[in-house]
């Protein structure tokens, strides 16, 4: 009997056990999971532990899954914002001829390792630092919450902007232009009822996951059949199915899987080459050049007329480099035009930045919330229709969140209260959908301390009513309710019984947790829907 197999498994249980060892370390002190990740592949990097083959096929398959669960998510209209392709377009343009000149100019100083820098080199890490990572900005948005959020929206918008920017720079440089076949990608349109009705069709569990795996890594494949890049293959089958109302469901089945693999991606630039003190000098140098970037993106944004929070969010999720860099950096390499050190200094670049950006976002709402005064003197007057705030007036009861379980608290609440209750989503489809069926459904983010301040204004709220999918949702909204004062009931949701204490520590007066009351609520329904008949004993 061969056992090689159980030497395999045991080298993948040493690094599996450091990753998760480190990435509770990291959730335990406020950050993502994914530092701890990061950290885990520096440390088997320092150890000589390569990223094998395995693992980069984990890392591919991670990044696949993970714009596909985008593309369902996606709305198209959001790419032909100014905001998105103006602020996309300067922001780059801006950051390479900045950053080149800078980097060129330590060249001419002669630091070491710039000394052998020319300025077409040069203006190519710039171009390569220019970028901000998708798989880590999704990452956070998910974990937060706020992927259909408008600031969730335009930072995406912007990122995919940034992944056709970089199709066209890998055709340029390789050579590699797009098949004629790849005209024929028009086809999959008219092919869209056909997954419509297969999504339709094909139920839950394991079917719909294989199903879901399918669509992902069948676009992925086509778009690299006509010489296109295959995630945005994935992203694009996503987003050609993410009108059905199943698209959802898919994109919840299939995220523990897409969790699970982009382990290997964040391992793998840890892994991506031994680090010297010199490159640890030199990326510690470049790494602050990203709080230019972050302003350039604030000051933009802010000009297009969005608000002061919004820009600043959606600055801050973009605070970060990509592994975009990284490709950069292997054909600048590959190509003759950078040393081979080039390309661990972007990686390390990479991964600081990571870091950077996570503890940012843990702080965003508090670093809005006590200098919004500094924020808003950037605002201009004008405001975009869906960044408006919003003066609830007369309302007693509000609704958060309209999913399954918030529509069925709001059509109760609406047959004892009436016009005096409205309810609230972060996701403009959810509202559009909802205000189709005759719902009284706005838009808003209730983690938004300006929307809380609006309606307290009112003085008529009495009672509100979280029903979030994500706790992280929930307490950010309870956080704002305390700021404002507000004196009146909270009652939220709760899948765990963990959650319970939470939110009741964070100030909720009420918290029902579904699953462990699904079944006094089941044996409730059925009792009052009892004809007169008692079981007998």
């Amino acid at each position: 009997m061969d056992f090689q197999w159980v030497a395999i498994a045991l080298g993948d249980v040493v690094w599996m056990s450091l990753a998760f060892a480190l990435g509770f370390l990291s959730r335990s002190v406020g950050l993502p999971p994914m530092v701890g990740f990061l950290i885990t592949g520096f440390l088997l990097s320092i150890q000589g532990v390569a990223s094998g083959e395995v693992l980069q096929k984990l890392a591919d398959l991670g990044i696949t899954l993970l714009l596909f669960t985008v593309g369902l998510k996606l709305n198209i209209r959001t790419l032909a914002r100014p905001q998105v392709w103006a602020v996309t377009g300067l922001q780059t343009s801006i950051v390479v001829v900045v950053f080149g000149f800078a980097i060129y100019a330590l060249a001419l100083l002669g630091t070491p390792l710039f000394s052998e820098l020319d300025f077409p080199g040069a203006m190519l890490i710039a171009f390569a630092l220019s970028f901000s990572s998708t798989v880590f900005v999704v990452k956070v948005l998910e974990d937060k919450g706020e992927l259909t959020s408008l600031h969730g929206r335009i930072a995406l918008g912007i990122l995919i902007m940034q992944d056709l920017a970089a199709v066209v720079f890998l055709a340029i440089t390789m050579g590699k232009w797009p098949s004629p076949w790849a005209l024929l990608i028009v086809l999959l349109f008219p092919l869209r009822p056909v997954l419509l009705h297969m999504l339709q069709r094909v139920g839950r569990g394991e079917l719909m996951v294989l199903y879901g795996f399918l669509l992902a890594l069948g676009g992925a494949e086509i778009f690299e059949l006509v010489g296109l890049k295959g995630d945005l293959g994935a992203l694009f089958i996503g987003a050609l199915i993410a009108s059905h109302h199943k698209a959802e469901e898919l994109a919840k089945t299939m995220l523990s899987f897409k969790d699970l693999f982009l382990l290997g991606f964040f391992l793998s630039i840890g892994m991506s080459g031994q680090l010297s003190m010199e490159i640890v000098v030199i990326s510690l140098l470049i790494t602050p050049f990203l709080l230019f970037k972050s302003a350039l993106f604030f000051g933009l944004l802010v000009a297009f007329k969005l608000r002061a929070r919004t820009s600043l969010l959606t600055s801050l999720n973009l605070t970060n480099y990509s592994e975009f860099g990284l490709i950069v950096a292997a054909i600048g390499v590959t190509s003759g035009w950078l040393e081979n050190d080039w390309l661990m200094i972007l990686a390390l670049c990479v991964s600081l930045s990571f870091v950077i950006s996570a503890v940012l976002n843990t702080s965003s709402k508090w670093l809005y919330i006590h200098h919004g005064k500094f924020w808003r003197r950037f605002e201009r007057p004008e405001r975009l229709a869906d960044d408006r705030l919003i003066d609830i007036d007369r309302v007693a009861v509000i609704v958060i969140g309209m999913g399954r379980v918030g529509t069925g608290a709001y059509d109760k609440m609406r047959d004892l209260h009436g016009d005096a209750v409205i309810g609230i989503d972060i996701d403009p489809v959810t509202v559009r959908r909802q205000r189709a069926t005759g719902r009284k459904v706005l838009p808003g983010d209730p983690s938004d301390a300006d929307f809380w301040d609006r309606v307290q204004a009112a003085h008529t709220l009495e009672l509100v009513m979280l029903t979030l999918p994500k706790l992280n949702m929930s307490l950010a909204v309870l956080d704002q309710l305390a700021a404002a004062s507000f004196k009146g009931q909270v009652a939220a949701t709760a899948r765990f019984s963990d959650e319970v204490e939470a939110l009741q520590q964070a100030g909720a007066s009420t918290v029902f947790n579904i699953y462990a009351e699904a079944g006094a609520g089941f044996a409730a329904h059925v009792l009052d829907n009892d004809p007169g008949q008692s079981i007998k004993k």
